[in-house]
Formats: structure tokens, sequence, C-alpha cells
């Protein structure tokens, strides 16, 4: 499948000024990590510690100083360093990205943490809400193979939305729903998301 970026107008220069902005978006599967740099810009991700230990992308992350934390027990200290080194990277220029659920979820829209909201209204920075719309047709095609038969997947789409000025005295929880809903407004419902739907309406 092709990757298909739209909305690229409210991308931020790749050597704008500091405070750079705060990348947020949803997390479906491992594939939203290569896609994003389909975007063409650079960041500092916020990963889980335990992948500073997988082979070849653990190192590269390692090496690339990205911010790893601990997700359980004792972590303090571990978040702690990630919005020191979020602000560090921030006020030197360098964009930090973000996945605010905390975990991957194919479906069910989980919460959205506070994180990212934290480090941006810290360091008034702009949040740019970023969906990514991995189509169902990527895990059940047979892609590549299907393609010697003459099928077909659907592009994957990144949707960079329209800004959000951070500012530290600001309402935390509004500042949230604002790029949740942006976020969420071009991802498909699947499964139970569909039965809660329509259980509101």
């Amino acid at each position: 499948p092709r990757v298909e970026i739209r909305g690229t107008e409210h991308l931020p220069p790749d050597d704008g000024p500091a405070p750079a902005p705060v990348f947020v978006a949803n997390h479906a599967s491992q594939i939203d990590l290569a896609v994003v740099y389909f975007l063409g810009r650079k960041f500092k991700w916020i990963s889980k510690d335990s992948v500073r230990y997988l082979p070849g992308v653990g190192l590269i992350m390692t090496m690339s100083q990205h911010v790893f934390i601990v997700r359980s027990g004792k972590n303090k200290k571990s978040v702690s360093n990630l919005y020191q080194q979020s602000d560090n990277a921030i006020q030197s220029g360098m964009p930090m990205f973000f996945f605010p659920q905390g975990t991957r979820r194919m479906a069910g829209r989980l919460p959205f943490k506070d994180g990212a909201y934290k480090v941006a209204m810290e360091n008034e920075s702009q949040i740019i809400p970023v969906s990514i719309n991995i189509p169902l047709t990527c895990w059940n095609s047979w892609y590549p193979m299907c393609l010697l038969w003459g099928g077909s997947v659907d592009n994957v789409v990144l949707t960079v939305h329209e800004p959000l000025q951070a500012k530290k005295d600001m309402d935390k929880e509004e500042l949230k729903k604002k790029s949740y809903d942006a976020i969420f407004s071009e991802i498909p419902l699947i499964g139970e998301e569909i039965k809660e739907f329509k259980k509101r309406k």
C-alpha cells in the first residue's frame, strides 16, 4: 500500500524556531512507527524502555537519544527523565512525537494520557494532531502476494490537523479533548466501537 499524506499545509517547517512542536497521534500497530516518517519531519520518540533491547531498532533508538520510559512499578525517576529530556529537545528545536494513548490498540479508543500535554504546556509549544488510518485490508489481503492475482490494498492515510497552541495556563483536559476529537475524526469505527457508537445515538 502507499502512504497518503493529507493536510501537509499544517506541518511546521523542519528547521523552525524553538520551542519545537509536539506531535500526537493515535496508535494502532507497529506499522505506525514506520509510516509517520513519511511526514518528512525529524522528531524524537517517547518509547517504553523494553524497546531498547530489541535487535536493530533498539540500538538505533538508543544511539539517536530517543526518550525511554519505564511504564510500570517504581518509575518516578523515569517519568521525571521523560519531562526533562523532552523539555531539552523542544527548547533546542527538536520536536517530540507522542502516542498519548500509551499503548497500541486496534479497536477501542483509549483515553489520552497527560504526558504530551504537560510537555507542550510547559514549553508553550504547538501541538500537531495526526490521524494514522491503517486500513484493515493491510492485515487480511495477503499483501504483497495478492498483487499476483490482481488484488489491491487501500492506502495508509496520515492526516495532519490544524495545530493547537499550548499555553501554561490552559485547561489541559480541553486541550486533550480537542486533539482527541481531531485525530479520531479521521479514524473509522471498527468492531465493538460501532456497537458503542450506536448505543450513544
